[in-house]
């Protein structure tokens, strides 16, 4: 802790109604606090290398240098506890809590609030500075599969001579490649897509789609079941009644996305 035994602590945000509702929030718990404010990231960079505060709540997205940008900027051996105030869930919100830093969802509630800035406060005991470090790490390997995941195509555009046909990625159920081209299937319908097998399978998210021959990609979550065949061969049975083989050189991918044997 600081000199006078305050807690020092960083509000980042664009927002100066954001940064005041939490300052206000502070000075209701029953701690003493040192608040600092900055608007961007550059500058919540530059103030926690400064001022090394204990506690940082940061907002996610900022013009400029966002969030995840600071965290990659100051390192995770600089970076205080971090609560990242945000506006949106999904994949980055698991992250934050498989890491066990705390999140602010907006609006957030003054009950919450108060119930972050006391986890905040246990952790800050339990935590020593080489576990801590070990923590964030961690969190910037999720954040970089976060926004890996969120380079990957959510949709394909599949254009005909008369029209372009949008099929959400996670509702195509497989693909196949026909000549140079594909066939994409996706609930009962099937499209001729102008793009080779081998672009999709790195346009689209390995989380769900893995290669099991050489000219079928599958939604893992579209397989009903593995009808086994001879000579320790399966073939994959899809719930719109498609039946495909594994052919031998993709049978290990498919076994290591299970995590299991076959």
């Amino acid at each position: 802790m600081s000199e006078n035994n305050h807690l020092k602590v960083l509000v980042a945000d664009d927002e100066a109604h954001a940064r005041l509702r939490i300052a206000d929030l502070l000075a209701t718990q029953a701690y003493p606090v040192n608040v600092f404010e900055v608007n961007n990231g550059r500058a919540a960079v530059e103030t926690i290398k400064r001022s090394r505060p204990h506690l940082l709540f940061l907002d996610v997205e900022m013009p400029a240098m966002d969030g995840f940008e600071v965290v990659r900027a100051v390192g995770s051996e600089m970076m205080p506890i971090t609560v990242f105030v945000t506006a949106f869930g999904g994949y980055a919100i698991r992250a934050f809590e498989a890491n066990a830093l705390d999140y602010l969802l907006k609006p957030f509630t003054d009950d919450r609030f108060a119930h972050t800035f006391a986890r905040t406060l246990q952790r800050l005991k339990e935590i020593d500075e080489r576990n801590f470090a070990l923590r964030v790490a961690s969190m910037l390997s999720s954040i970089n599969n976060i926004n890996n995941r969120m380079s990957y195509l959510d949709r394909l555009a599949i254009k005909s001579s008369r029209s372009v046909q949008f099929v959400k990625a996670r509702q195509i159920d497989w693909i196949e490649a026909d000549g140079v081209y594909v066939n994409v299937h996706s609930n009962g319908a099937t499209w001729l897509h102008r793009a080779a097998l081998s672009e999709l399978e790195s346009q689209l998210d390995p989380e769900y789609f893995i290669r099991i021959h050489r000219t079928a990609l599958v939604n893992i979550e579209s397989i009903a079941s593995l009808k086994r065949r001879s000579h320790g061969e399966f073939d994959v049975l899809l719930r719109d009644g498609a039946q495909i083989k594994v052919s031998r050189l993709y049978r290990s991918r498919l076994e290591e996305r299970l995590k299991q044997s076959l």
